[in-house]
Order: C-alpha cells, then sequence, then structure tokens
C-alpha cells in the first residue's frame, strides 16, 4: 500500500502561478481522475507529486515521507510514471523497451534476470502488446508505442501510478481496454491516478474525480457530484448529457455555453 499527499502545494513556471494551495490525499483501491480544461495545471500535478519541477511552497509526501528527502530511485519504485506523449528515440525492440521499466529495481550494469523477466511479461500480456514484442520501437504507429509505453511503466511493478492522457492515438476498442485495466488495478489494492480529457471515460470508470480550473482544485469526489451542471458551466462552458447503459454510467457533451 501506498500513499500520496499534498499540502497547500504551490508551483510556478515560466513566472506564473500554476498551481495554487493544493491539498490532496491519495491512497490505494480506488481510480482517481484528474480532469479540468487545458492549462488548469493537471500535468503538473503529477509531475510535482515526483519532484520533476520545483515547487514554491506547500509539500509532497509519499507514505508519510517528505518527497524532498527521498532518493529517486526509492520515489521510482514506489510509483510509477507514465507522462503524455512520450517519443521513443532509440531503435530499441519492444521487449527491451518494457524492461526498461525494471531499472528501478536493477543494481548498476546488472542484467535482467527470472523476476524481471516475469514482470516484463506480466505487462505486455495486460497491454495486449506480446505480438509486438520483437517489433522495433521507433517504428510501431501511435495507439502501438502508447501501449507499449503503458507496459513500461506497469513491468516497474510500483503500488501507485500515475498515468497522462493514457487514451491519446488509441482507438475505442483499446481505450475500454486500458481504462478497464487501470480501473481493475486499482480494485486490486493499487493508487492509480489518471489525468483525462476524456469525460465520458472519466464518468464511465473514474471511481474519483479531482478537478482542477486555473491551478485550484474545484471539485473533488464522485463524478456525479463533480460533473455537475454547474460545474460543466463553470470550468468547460458546455452543457451535457446523463444517462446509463448495461449498468455503466454515460456522459455525453453536447455543446460549448453560448
Amino acid at each position: 500500500m501506498v500513499t500520496i499527499s499534498c499540502r497547500d502545494l504551490d508551483v510556478d513556471l515560466g513566472g506564473r502561478r500554476v498551481l495554487s494551495a493544493i491539498d490532496l490525499d491519495f491512497a490505494a483501491g480506488a481510480l482517481v481522475g484528474v480532469i479540468g480544461p487545458n492549462g488548469a495545471g493537471k500535468s503538473t500535478l503529477a509531475r510535482a507529486m515526483l519532484n520533476l519541477v520545483p515547487t514554491a511552497g506547500g509539500s509532497v509526501a509519499i507514505d508519510g515521507a517528505e518527497l524532498v528527502g527521498l532518493a529517486p530511485s526509492h520515489v521510482a519504485r514506489r510509483v510509477a510514471y507514465l507522462p503524455q506523449g512520450q517519443e521513443i528515440h532509440w531503435p530499441l525492440s519492444v521487449e527491451r523497451l518494457v524492461g526498461l521499466g525494471r531499472l528501478p529495481h536493477l543494481a548498476p550494469f546488472s542484467r535482467i534476470g527470472p523476476v524481471d523477466q516475469a514482470a516484463i511479461e506480466s505487462a505486455m500480456a495486460q497491454t495486449g502488446t506480446l505480438p509486438l514484442r520483437e517489433r522495433i520501437a521507433t517504428e510501431l504507429s501511435g495507439g502501438e508505442r502508447a501501449r507499449v509505453m503503458l507496459a513500461r511503466a506497469l513491468a516497474t511493478e510500483a503500488p501507485a501510478l500515475i498515468v497522462d492522457e493514457p487514451l491519446a492515438s488509441l482507438d475505442p476498442g483499446h481505450q475500454i481496454e486500458v481504462m478497464a485495466l487501470l480501473a481493475a488495478r486499482a480494485r486490486a489494492g493499487g493508487l492509480v491516478l489518471v489525468i483525462l480529457h476524456d469525460l465520458a471515460a472519466a464518468a464511465r470508470y473514474c471511481d474519483r474525480l479531482v478537478l482542477l480550473h486555473h491551478g485550484r482544485v474545484v471539485g473533488d469526489g464522485a463524478a456525479g457530484d463533480v460533473l455537475s451542471d454547474a460545474a460543466l458551466d463553470a470550468v468547460y462552458g458546455i452543457s451535457a448529457w446523463r444517462g446509463e447503459a448495461e449498468g455503466a454510467p454515460l456522459f455525453v457533451p453536447l455543446r460549448r455555453r453560448d
């Protein structure tokens, strides 16, 4: 089990306040969606929670320990991170690329062992990338690349996982598979945060939504409460239709406010 806490967190980038007074607690067992319009601070929040951007105030703690005092290798073993839009620059095989997710567990110059190989196989099986294992990663399509990069994050086998826009480039079938995988991982006792623009996916799969606007938390709770008519109008300037099918909530953005 792992916990991540933000207390009065502020982040400045380029001389501009991007996050302000963020107070959030994340624990295992729920799929948490972080939503908000472009520029709301979603990706910056993820990076600040991993000490990848400097903070202007406040603190982040993992398992109750201040993030600034933790070794990067320790953080990498506790929290796997998949940023959005990652490019692949080296012509590695898919299997070797996924294997990079094991680096936090390996001593310098050590080789992949049986435990590492089992984690790699499991991650590729979960993401449907086993048939791609011998392909050169730089030759993959956008959707294939997205699933391979998710497999690399899963191969770390960290108890917490933060993924930023994992549905980009994926067809509808693979979008459903990825969101179901993340939800199952959370139900199995993982801490899973997913940054999403797709409000329909957020409403359907996430147990909790955190809504950011202008760098502040303006909503935190169940999807039905956070995605209220008032919040949609104030934050996104849209209206939406809500319904249900096969026991799952449906959410369809309809139109922008005039």
